[in-house]
């Protein structure tokens, strides 16, 4: 650095002209690689979250032939290790996608049924609509009061302020996705939510 600062003098003190570089540009190739389809459950989450984080192509650097609990544990340590904004339960229904598509277990097997289906409790009370955008990874693309990779929830509020039809169109805007609206940058579907937390989440961020 110093042998730079002293020649850029130098070039100044003699009258030469220091000509700066243009900044480089640089175009990434779109992304081609997605995920084998599957009637599994886990498909349509490893879309939504697997997916914000990094390339489909990432599993094809995995192993072959690993077993239920190899995936589940692969995918346990997106949430633990690199903090995945997924839950235990995302974990194991995402674990059974994978082993079941991807490694030496059938989508048919008991262990992967269980993990795939399990029990729901009926919960106390209704989860709020910052709760849901924060388990469903809504927030890595997406603040109140700025842009991220999506648009502000400020933005999306004023837009449908005088829409007698903002909810609806929110509601089905999260759950099928889709590019277009606010750029080309593609938003993962939501299908998998009831309709119940998809209009939770629509009210919420109508109220930004």
């Amino acid at each position: 650095m110093k042998r730079l600062t002293t020649w850029l003098c130098a070039a100044q003190l003699f009258g030469i002209a220091v000509v700066e570089a243009a900044p480089l540009s640089i175009t990434l190739p779109p992304e081609t690689a997605v995920l084998k389809a599957s009637e599994l459950p886990g498909y349509a989450l490893a879309q939504q979250k697997c997916s914000t984080c990094h390339s489909a192509d990432y599993i094809n650097y995995q192993p072959p032939g690993m077993s239920l609990a190899q995936w589940t544990g692969e995918a346990g340590k997106m949430q633990k290790v690199y903090g995945a904004p997924i839950s235990d339960q995302d974990v194991s229904v995402i674990g059974a996608y994978l082993a079941a598509t991807y490694g030496s277990a059938k989508a048919s097997d008991a262990d992967v049924q269980a993990a795939s289906f399990p029990s729901k409790p009926a919960p106390d009370k209704p989860m709020d609509g910052m709760a849901l955008l924060q388990n469903n990874a809504c927030l890595s693309c997406h603040a109140v009061d700025h842009k991220v990779v999506g648009p502000a929830y400020h933005e999306v509020a004023a837009k449908y302020a005088n829409d007698p039809q903002a909810v609806a169109k929110v509601t089905s805007s999260i759950a099928q996705g889709g590019s277009g609206k606010w750029g080309n940058v593609p938003m993962p579907p939501f299908a998998q939510l009831s309709q119940e937390d998809l209009k939770a989440m629509a009210t919420f961020i109508l109220q930004q």
